[in-house]
């Protein structure tokens, strides 16, 4: 049977308002609610559990009320006591692995779906949530937050509900073999309580801060990681070094802070824990010498012994758990956090799927800034009609990416509008636009996964045939028949297996094999030598004809034989025209390409 998907509403802002451990709590239970009947029984199991084991402590005063006062003893009746004891014990026991084993299965099926949840939603958010985030602090949110969640539940709500349970059944039965004892508990129990709380108030911002910093940490890790050619490349391991012991020092220090300030809970609660037995005991010995109170036998003063540990015991647990159901909590809020973003913005009414597209782009006096207030496209007019092949060369920050961005949706105009067939492409589904197109990048992306998966990976149901006509195409066929399995060749995760240029020929391929009217190239040949970029390139022009095609390019001499060729400078279309045309206006393209052919 399907599980149940939990959906979330009453959206709040988590990053503008204080940590909110009632909010966190419902939607936690929110969770709960597929496995809520399982719950039940694991609550009714765990009472049970210690309603049992509350009968242990007056059984013991009873069997220790089998001393007469002239020095006899009802042996049988203590064997009795001691029997009944044990097989009552023996039940609880069992009875609280059973809801520990439980609540550790309800924990793991709550974490899946939440992990699933929060994967989910990455998914749906727009690019610019991944553009001003580190990746390292989003897989943070999705291992160790969801993990820290899924303990806590697995673990300390477990201990919760026990404590509770047994906190209330102990004073209970405290209140049936002495009620003016219990007032002991007057004094130290609103002590501890009080105390509690303080020390809740000045930890939870510690744990939120904890979980930030190791998030920050994460991020920075992975980025090293990824760089780490780089860093070696460049001599700048010990530099490295010091702003990962940097950040570690944050890090540590910030968990250190919340764990120092969470750990005084248990050690005051159990100073007042003893206290309370130290009283109880002087009391219970005072009213029996002196018979008052109600205290007339022995094993009334140790059953009330023993109570008042079961009493104290569970609100000293919940004490030493208080930190780490803290965390818990801190960790909760982030994976609510990114589960309350909003998504990428739903489709208009009215939108339609792109259809028997011919590829005619037009972009209308378009400006657009990734910050408020700093436009890096200022009143952009350009078109591109079916079967051009458009350039689009420029310095560092021109613009170029920025419009590919515009073009498939990643972003939205701040004015002005893009027209696809002499329609605004924000009357289209994005699903729809961006399948119209097919795009190669400058990073390679390869899943670990065969050959065969990432070539056909865009192509549902695409065949062996048709994969092997694209590598043939892209001039790649013979290099994946020379692999161990040929097209069945298992690729590690990112294909570290094989040459970056190999990579990028896939990835070509890949592209090949999609037929959508409209291309993009990003510095599609950037990774591939000087002979293998003239071979690809015959094939990509054999590929590009009928389709519509940008071309984002450093290396000049690849895009001579491009219809259009864009200059961009500063955000704007500084000069446009074939590669004859610019060279002989001797302007930016001229001295572009020229400082190009004169570094060879």
């Amino acid at each position: 049977m399907k599980e149940p998907r939990m959906h979330l509403s009453d959206h709040r802002d988590l990053g503008k308002r204080k940590a909110d451990t009632g909010y966190v709590l419902i939607n936690l239970i929110r969770y709960l609610k597929p496995w809520m009947a399982v719950f039940v029984l694991l609550f009714i199991a765990n009472i049970a559990s210690v309603v049992l084991s509350l009968t242990g402590p007056k059984l013991s005063g009873d069997a220790i009320d089998m001393i007469k006062s002239d020095g006899s003893t009802d042996m049988d009746a203590v064997y009795y006591c001691c029997a009944l004891l044990a097989g009552i014990y023996a039940l609880s026991g069992v009875l609280s692995y059973l809801s520990t084993v439980g609540m550790a299965y309800v924990a793991k099926k709550v974490a899946c779906r939440m992990r699933e949840d929060t994967f989910n939603k990455l998914i749906s958010l727009p690019v610019s949530y991944f553009d001003s985030r580190q990746a390292g602090d989003i897989i943070s949110v999705l291992s160790y937050d969801i993990d820290t969640v899924g303990e806590s539940l697995a673990n300390d709500v477990v201990l919760v509900i026990n404590s509770v349970v047994m906190i209330a059944g102990s004073f209970i039965m405290m209140l049936t073999i002495s009620p003016l004892l219990v007032v002991v508990f007057v004094v130290t129990i609103p002590i501890s309580v009080l105390l509690t709380r303080f020390i809740a108030k000045r930890v939870q911002p510690l744990f939120r801060r904890r979980s930030a910093k190791l998030g920050e940490l994460n991020g920075f890790v992975e980025e090293m990681i990824a760089g780490q050619k780089t860093t070696k490349a460049y001599g700048c391991e010990e530099a490295m070094i010091q702003k990962f012991e940097a950040k570690n020092t944050q890090a540590v220090e910030a968990y250190a802070r919340a764990e120092y300030i969470s750990t005084m809970t248990g050690p005051t609660n159990n100073f007042m824990n003893n206290l309370a037995m130290t009283l109880i005991s002087v009391l219970g010995a005072l009213m029996y010498m002196y018979s008052f109170g109600g205290i007339t036998r022995v094993g009334q003063i140790a059953s009330f012994v023993l109570y008042s540990r079961k009493f104290s015991g569970p609100i000293n647990e919940i004490a030493n758990v208080f930190g780490e159901f803290q965390s818990a909590i801190a960790a909760a809020e982030r994976v609510f956090r990114v589960l309350e973003e909003q998504p990428e913005a739903p489709d208009p009414e009215g939108a339609i799927a792109p259809e028997n597209i011919r590829g005619d782009v037009a972009f209308e006096h378009v400006s657009f800034g990734y910050i408020k207030g700093r436009e890096v496209l200022h009143d952009l007019s350009i078109e591109a009609h079916k079967g051009n092949v458009v350039a689009i060369v420029g310095k560092t920050g021109a613009g170029k990416t920025t419009v590919i961005n515009l073009l498939m949706r990643f972003y939205d105009p701040d004015s002005g509008r893009i027209m696809l067939d002499g329609r605004d492409i924000a009357g289209y589904t994005r699903a729809g636009l961006r399948g119209c197109f097919t795009m190669v990048l400058q990073d390679t992306w390869l899943f670990a996964g065969t050959v065969y998966e990432n070539i056909a990976y865009g192509k549902e149901n695409a065949t062996r045939e048709e994969v092997e006509r694209v590598c043939r195409a892209a001039k790649i066929h013979s290099f994946i028949a020379r692999l161990p399995n040929g097209y069945d060749t298992y690729l590690s995760d990112n294909a570290v297996n094989i040459s970056k240029g190999q990579k990028q020929l896939l990835t070509i391929a890949r592209a090949m094999l999609l037929d959508s009217p409209m291309l993009i190239l990003d510095e599609a040949t950037s990774n591939v030598d000087t002979r293998t970029e003239h071979i690809i390139q015959q094939a990509m022009t054999k590929l590009m004809e009928g389709r519509t095609c940008f071309v984002i390019a450093h290396r000049l001499s690849t895009i001579r034989n491009a219809d259009k060729i864009l200059v961009m400078d500063g955000g704007d279309v500084a000069e446009q025209g074939t590669h004859e045309e610019l060279l002989a206006k001797k302007g930016m393209y001229y001295k572009l390409y020229r400082s190009q052919f004169e570094s060879y």
